[in-house]
């Protein structure tokens, strides 16, 4: 039967959640074009994903806590940065003549 740790699959589902919710941040840096801030996020986000990964590879098990942990993360994250789902934004307007033909 596997024994299970409940407080090492608790931190794994934390570290997982937190390493997904980093990852958002990360790519929403990046597509602002914000260095230093996706440089950080990046850097967090390898150093969280860290203790997960060694967490998890002594027991298979663990990897189930961690997808439930990503899954959690992307999820809140995405509602933070969004809120809730709602109707897709207007397309955008074809941009102005700008004198050429």
């Amino acid at each position: 039967m596997l024994e299970i740790d409940i407080w090492l699959a608790l931190g794994v589902v934390l570290a997982t959640a937190l390493t997904d919710a980093v990852y958002v941040m990360f790519t929403s840096s990046v597509i602002a074009r914000k260095r230093v801030a996706a440089a950080n996020w990046s850097a967090l986000w390898y150093t969280l994903s860290s203790f997960a990964v060694i967490s998890y590879t002594n027991n298979w098990v663990y990897v189930l806590f961690a997808a439930l942990g990503s899954w959690i993360g992307a999820y809140l994250t995405m509602t933070y940065l969004h809120g809730p789902p709602g109707h897709p934004p207007a397309p955008l307007a074809p941009e102005p003549n700008s004198g050429q033909s």
